[in-house]
């Protein structure tokens, strides 16, 4: 694994070069994990051309020792801002850029004081995240081991679901369910939605009781050797309604035409388009209320963004949800999501659970 993070640098390096940038102010915790292998979560990361350092604390100095090869370990003496803004005046950084989307305004005005007039410093977004949305060989298997992981849990958690029991109560057993079978955290807090509180996409369980022939949203995500898998699928604990079975058949249409449409050289708001016209179609794209998925990686969002108007072009490496649905105000919402991978030629699904209306 050392091999891969010194790899990761030297491209990140040859980047720099190609800005005209002297050093990259990395200060987002999943980015130093990506390029060095750290799991602390205080720091500042500064690349160089010529090598690369971790400022971080005493808490973290010996993790950051064991855990990382070729970097340059770092005490931090007094506030972060402070202790980076001195050592890259100290290293005679030059041009220096930051992501202006992680630094605050206090934060940057620390660095250019302490770092003085030698060092100029340049917005520079984005810039490690562009690597990181493009997944190499060895995060591709742990990716597919992390939505096989996923998968797993999905299926037991069918298994919970009768009228009586709590949103909460699932809810707590599906994620005691991932760190039982192996998991290191849960991607985001789980989502249970019953009844009417399936037509919010971004449920909280609650203490509601399932009641028979209502709807259950199912979103869950695990993380399994620092990478997150992210799954959703509707259930009914009984019968459905010819409605509700409409609306799950025109969901699942309008997922199956934006995976479809996933491919190298497509850009995002196509893909979120197709979605989109297969809804329009049977009227219910006013109760799509949300983009039609986004990157998934060491953080489950992550670039690319699939979203109407997107231009950005899907490259080999990228990992997608594909996550269509349908909410409906007052009734019920429905939604079937999937973790896509994009191969030059070819997708791939990686999670398998089974997308037809499932029934309990």
């Amino acid at each position: 694994m050392k091999t891969v993070f010194s790899k990761r640098q030297r491209a990140l390096r040859a980047e720099l070069t190609r800005l005209g940038l002297g050093s990259l102010l990395v200060t987002h915790p999943p980015s130093w994990y990506y390029l060095t292998g750290f799991t602390g979560d205080a720091g500042a990361l500064v690349v160089t051309r010529r090598g690369i350092a971790l400022i971080t604390d005493g808490r973290f100095v010996a993790q950051a020792a064991a855990e990382t090869s070729r970097v340059r370990i770092v005490r931090q003496q007094g506030a972060l801002a402070v202790a980076a803004g001195q050592f890259l005046r100290g290293i005679g950084a030059g041009s220096v850029g930051f992501d202006s989307s992680r630094v605050s305004v206090a934060q940057f005005e620390s660095l250019r004081k302490l770092g003085g007039k030698q060092l100029r410093w340049t917005a520079s977004p984005g810039v490690v995240e562009a690597f990181r949305a493009r997944k190499d060989a060895d995060e591709l298997v742990r990716m597919r081991g992390a939505a096989a992981f996923a998968d797993q849990v999905m299926q037991s958690a069918f298994k919970l679901l009768k009228p009586g029991i709590r949103e909460l109560e699932i809810s707590a057993e599906i994620e005691y369910q991932m760190k039982a079978l192996g998991g290191s955290g849960f991607a985001f807090e789980t989502i249970v939605a019953a009844g009417a509180n399936s037509a919010y996409p971004h449920a909280r369980p609650t203490s509601k009781r399932l009641r028979k022939n209502e709807l259950v949203v199912l979103d869950l995500g695990v993380i399994l050797a620092h990478y997150c898998s992210d799954i959703s699928r509707t259930v009914v604990v009984g019968k459905a309604t010819p409605r509700v079975r409409q609306w799950h058949r025109v969901v699942q249409e309008a997922q199956s035409a934006a995976i479809e449409a996933v491919q190298a050289g497509a850009s995002c708001g196509d893909v979120d388009n197709a979605a989109r016209k297969v809804l329009a179609r049977h009227r219910l794209d006013r109760y799509f209320t949300h983009s039609t998925g986004h990157g998934l990686g060491i953080e489950v969002h992550e670039d690319p963004r699939v979203a109407r108007g997107q231009r950005q072009l899907l490259e080999p490496g990228n990992v997608i949800t594909i996550e269509p649905g349908v909410y409906v105000p007052g009734v019920g919402g429905i939604r079937i999501e999937d973790e896509v991978a994009v191969h030059p030629g070819r997708t791939e699904v990686l999670t398998r659970t089974p997308r037809d209306l499932i029934e309990i």
